[in-house]
């Protein structure tokens, strides 16, 4: 299961990491969005502790969403140490997603 990100938990979770974060932005109303959420969820167990997947709900994280930039959803942003390395908009492919995650895993 993805971590529940918040305004509140967002800089300990993400952006102090330690290791690769994927942060899925997303709202329960966003049909793409909802598609997506088995997918990442999918990835989060998949992966383990190799990288950190975890998803903001805009409406919720609204001030977090304005400071990454994020004008449409879903959108997932791949941070690693405290940066947004990678960016993708709208429903992604598990094959997608997992070879955005191997390429920071195995750098």
């Amino acid at each position: 299961m993805a971590l529940t990100l918040t305004a509140e938990n967002f800089e300990k979770e993400v952006l102090k990491a330690k290791k690769p974060v994927l942060v899925d932005f997303w709202a329960p109303w966003c049909g793409p969005c909802q598609m997506l959420g088995p997918i990442i969820d999918e990835l989060a167990e998949e992966m383990g502790d190799a990288v950190k997947i975890g998803k903001l709900n805009v409406d919720d994280g609204a001030a977090v969403a304005s400071e990454f930039g994020i004008m449409s959803i879903p959108t997932l942003i791949l941070f690693q140490d405290g940066a947004a390395v990678s960016q993708v908009s709208g429903l992604q492919t598990k094959a997608k997603l997992q070879d955005l995650l191997k390429k920071v895993i195995q750098a």
